[in-house]
């Protein structure tokens, strides 16, 4: 990618000068006399870098650069002055000035400058992108009740220290629930960390969240750090804490009363300051039954239990949750903006949902992504969705019988009834109810041939 510099400086041979060792570096270069002329082309372009006189006639360069950071704040401004103070130098840093060169200008300082400029400001965009996306992905959606309570659990409980253990099915957003508890905290702007103890081998799991100092196992050429040293002074998240081996577990006690711990294979002692927030699908009561979980750390991790419903819990969300997905996805996938139509959406209510949140959310970005037009309707969702919503067993028990044993044969007697009941809805008017479900006059008419629908109304 090609990166843009706009050079404002009132001698020429320095806009010369820049001008020629900046191109053949791959930027693209526009000049500016003095500040106004900058603000005029500003408008017209905005840059990647902008490289800054101080003393220029008109506007100078401290005056200018405060206008560019009060209407592009998000642009780089690197000064540059023959007769630079130590007080300009601060004055400049203080306006927003990512940087300060003095003349006569060093050309590999410029260009070293101009790198880690424009590097660092979209290191800044990509993480703000980022950000975006986790604030997406972990957005608690919902107006029923026990979304509402988790809300207010949530933003009860974040403000203080307290250990959290959240219970739930697979899928229900744990891991929501945790990043919004660190969200709401006092330690935010630290790291949030996590570590899925389901998911790594027993003899590494010690590793991945204590570290180890060299030979510690096989391969240990150095000295590595573990999960705890990277979540000092934030959340650390614990996925899956029932599936942790009992004498990893004794060492997180000991973490938990003494906030201290050793490396694998170290004897030295590192304190450390973690909130801890641990998520688990198996009820953990039963697991200290069992003499698989110790029930001291047990009661260190579960100050503040968290139970977390199904999506079968809270179907009223389902409609909220459609929608959200749908603005995510479609923005993601630069499609134009997606609905599902009254019909669709009651049946993806009526689903049991085994998968929770998270098989919503796979579906939706399928949907997204397979249907050609703006309104998804039933004949786009899945089978397992017809074959597992409830309205199909509603309407056996309302006098309608589904004669079909088949996937298939069940979803041509539900299209069939859906475009019955759309013809209905317009009036027996084909281009009407064509339009209105997306398909082609020719389409609809096949169809009502096919499922033998008598028109003659």
């Amino acid at each position: 990618m090609s990166y843009s510099v706009l050079v404002v400086d009132d001698e020429e041979s320095i806009r010369s000068s820049l001008k020629g060792i900046l191109e053949d570096e791959g930027y693209r270069v526009s000049l500016a006399l003095d500040g106004e002329d900058a603000l005029a082309l500003l408008q017209k372009e905005i840059p990647d870098l902008v490289l800054l006189d101080i003393w220029m006639p008109r506007l100078d360069g401290l005056e200018t650069l405060e206008k560019i950071k009060e209407l592009y704040s998000e642009i780089p401004v690197v000064m540059i002055s023959g007769h630079g103070t130590i007080e300009t130098a601060v004055k400049s840093t203080r306006l927003g000035a990512y940087d300060f060169i003095e003349k006569p200008l060093s050309l590999e300082k410029v260009l070293v400058t101009v790198h880690n400029a424009i590097r660092l400001s979209r290191l800044k965009i990509e993480n703000e992108s980022l950000r975006g996306l986790i604030e997406e992905r972990f957005e608690l959606v919902g107006d029923s009740e026990p979304a509402c309570l988790l809300r207010e659990q949530i933003r009860i409980v974040a403000p203080t220290g307290a250990s959290i253990l959240i219970s739930g099915e697979t899928g229900t957003g744990k891991e929501s629930v945790a990043l919004n508890v660190h969200r709401l905290s006092p330690r935010k702007e630290k790291p949030f960390i996590v570590l899925n103890c389901a998911a790594i081998p027993e003899e590494l799991l010690e590793s991945e969240l204590f570290g180890h100092e060299k030979g510690a196992l096989p391969g240990a050429n150095s000295q590595r750090k573990g999960k705890l040293d990277f979540a000092d002074g934030g959340t650390l998240f614990l996925e899956e804490i029932g599936e942790m081996p009992i004498n990893i577990q004794k060492k997180l006690k000991k973490v938990m009363e003494e906030h201290k711990f050793e490396r694998m294979g170290g004897s030295k002692s590192f304190d450390v300051n973690v909130r801890m927030i641990t998520s688990t699908t198996r009820p953990l009561e039963d697991l200290i039954k069992a003499g698989t979980f110790t029930e001291e750390l047990y009661y260190l991790l579960n100050v503040v239990p968290f139970d977390i419903p199904s999506l079968k819990e809270r179907r009223e969300d389902v409609p909220a949750l459609i929608d959200h997905f749908l603005e995510i996805f479609c923005r993601r996938e630069t499609r134009e903006q997606k609905q599902l139509d009254q019909e669709a959406v009651k049946v993806m209510q009526s689903y049991d949902w085994p998968g929770n949140i998270r098989e919503l959310k796979n579906i939706m970005e399928r949907l997204v992504i397979m249907t050609p037009g703006k309104v998804i309707g039933i004949e786009q969702l899945p089978d397992m969705i017809l074959d597992g919503s409830h309205l199909r067993a509603e309407r056996r028990v309302e006098g309608q019988p589904m004669e079909s044993n088949s996937i298939r044969g069940a979803r041509e007697e539900f299209e069939r009834e859906f475009i019955i009941r759309k013809l209905e809805e317009f009036n027996w008017n084909l281009n009407l109810t064509a339009e209105a479900i997306e398909l082609e006059r020719t389409s609809l008419q096949r169809k009502i041939k096919t499922y033998g629908i008598d028109i003659l109304k």
